[in-house]
């Protein structure tokens, strides 16, 4: 039973509080109606001119317009859908994970999907996925779990991580081996893979995810996300507003002013190098290229938010999270500077 309660919550924060776990009905209507703005939507790409979004009950739409009007994909699941990548280097191969450990696959940008690999039974929905420079894919999620491709998603291996602190003794294992906090974040910074996560779990790879050290936390509680900023520092980020940036590689960390406690679920690498972060209670902080400083952008401070992209224009983002998807400008030259 605790373990239930304690995944459930781990969740809820990581998809903007509110919605994520609610019973809700679908909308009185033929599912080729659904409009993304009656639905949680947390996470969302580019694929040329193309936006693809995912969120709850699998659902799939896709913009021709820089998100002014969405259409819906046929989905093959009904599995919470929370996080997309790109999965080779033109973008028209894109693949979704999300809750039964569901794994999706795209081949033609974001418009039609198949079914690659569930597993209800393991209770460990996936939180986040990547593709490094080479093309090897990575899902993680809730308690350690953690799966390769190395055919470009089309197949699926469960693994536990191999980890060892930084003086190179075997530090605890993840998945089978006792260790089992939520992987949040997976990111990679010039040929170097991190995963963030809960209670302070910061782990780097430097050969291509095959072993992995601790790192130092510069905060003992739970980190929702990171990004990789234009000058390949990494930034970290969750609960109660807390930031952190790493010049280094993720052997120091300081922290960023965010101005808040609210906690902070996602954030983009803006077009233009500026870094967007978003959160609960409407927040929305940007940054310069460096990524030193975090200016606040005042927005529906009703709505939770849990990914961010670019829109129309150099000065337009696209939130995502409850009630579908909100545009927002950002006012010319605000978080140009450090």
């Amino acid at each position: 039973m605790d373990r239930v309660i304690g995944f459930g919550f781990s969740l809820w924060v990581v998809a903007a509080a509110v919605f994520a776990f609610m019973e809700r009905s679908d909308p009185p209507m033929p599912p080729t109606e659904v409009r993304v703005e009656h639905l949680l939507m947390l996470d969302a790409l580019h694929v040329g001119e193309r936006l693809v979004a995912v969120g709850e009950r699998g659902r799939i739409f896709v913009s021709e317009d820089a998100g002014q009007a969405w259409r819906a994909a046929v989905s093959p699941t009904e599995a919470m859908l929370t996080a997309l990548a790109r999965a080779d280097a033109d973008g028209r191969t894109l693949v979704a994970v999300g809750h039964d450990s569901v794994i999706l696959r795209s081949v033609d940008g974001g418009l039609t999907w198949r079914q690659h690999y569930a597993d209800a039974d393991a209770e460990a929905p996936l939180l986040a996925v990547l593709f490094d420079e080479r093309g090897r894919g990575f899902a993680v999620g809730a308690y350690g779990r953690f799966l390769v491709s190395d055919d470009g998603g089309q197949t699926w291996e469960v693994r536990a991580l191999e980890v060892t602190d930084p003086d190179g003794a075997d530090a605890a294992g993840l998945d089978g081996l006792g260790y089992d906090f939520h992987l949040n974040a997976i990111v990679e910074v010039s040929g170097r893979l991190f995963i963030a996560g809960e209670a302070g779990t910061l782990l780097r790879s430097d050969d291509g995810g095959e072993q992995w050290m601790t790192l130092d936390a510069p905060y003992e509680g739970s980190y929702f996300g990171a990004v990789v900023t234009a000058d390949e520092s990494v930034l970290i980020f969750g609960m109660r507003g807390h930031v952190f940036r790493s010049d280094d590689a993720g052997e120091t960390w300081h922290e960023l002013d965010s101005g808040t406690d609210a906690s902070i679920f996602g954030g983009a690498l803006l077009a233009d190098g500026r870094v967007v972060l978003v959160g609960q209670n409407g927040l929305v902080l940007i940054a310069g290229r460096d990524g030193a400083a975090l200016h606040a952008l005042d927005v529906d401070s009703s709505r939770g938010f849990v990914a961010v992209r670019g829109g129309a224009g150099r000065d337009e983002v696209l939130l995502f999270g409850d009630e579908g998807v909100l545009a927002a400008r950002i006012p010319p030259g605000f978080g140009s500077g450090s």
